[in-house]
């Protein structure tokens, strides 16, 4: 199972469809971007939630938020109020455009996909995520799972970050950690 399929599951390829009309892409095109940002923005998250402040945020925002509505209505990845939120996002998990820029140039690099289309495809992408994990931390039923395994699987499995380590972990060492270290390291501090 790939890791779009993983982290959106039966919506993913009207996923894939929708940001294939919306960036005027390819479905296997829209599906390499995909693969090339979500570990960038998985990463973002893992970061920013690893301060308190930034759990606490992160945690307010989920359960704050309508973002499930993200995969419930894919028609809404096409709204302006999701790019809104989207960059919302990526200002918490990044912290500022210059990052945003950087990974849209590494991620350019891996899909093939011009870095102007993955700028603009980036803040969909982050509400995309930010939608996963909250589905998985409210679940079907509306309960909350708990963060543990909203962001990281932790008492249950089937987190996000379960989804997206064997994607991070470039070294094969079983851990993501280093590897997403390291990936923020390059991002925030240049090349």
């Amino acid at each position: 199972m790939g890791v779009i399929e993983a982290l959106l599951g039966n919506q993913a390829g009207g996923a894939v469809d929708q940001l294939s009309r919306q960036f005027g892409l390819e479905g296997p095109q829209a599906s390499s971007a995909l693969e090339a940002l979500l570990p960038a923005v998985a990463a973002g998250f893992q970061r920013n939630a690893s301060s308190s402040p930034g759990l606490e945020a992160l945690l307010g925002a989920l359960g704050g938020g309508q973002h499930g509505r993200y995969l419930d209505d894919l028609q809404s990845l096409g709204q302006q109020e999701t790019v809104d939120d989207g960059n919302g996002i990526l200002g918490h998990i990044f912290g500022s455009k210059e990052v945003s820029r950087q990974v849209a140039q590494r991620a350019s690099a891996q899909s093939g996909v011009g870095a102007d289309v993955l700028k603009l495809m980036l803040p969909v992408v982050a509400a995309m995520v930010m939608g996963a994990m909250s589905k998985k931390q409210f679940g079907g039923a509306g309960q909350q799972a708990g963060f543990g395994q909203a962001l990281g699987g932790q008492g249950g499995g089937g987190g996000l970050l379960d989804v997206l380590t064997p994607m991070l972990d470039s070294n094969r060492d079983g851990s993501a950690v280093d590897d997403i270290i390291g990936m923020i390291g390059k991002f925030m501090g240049g090349r």
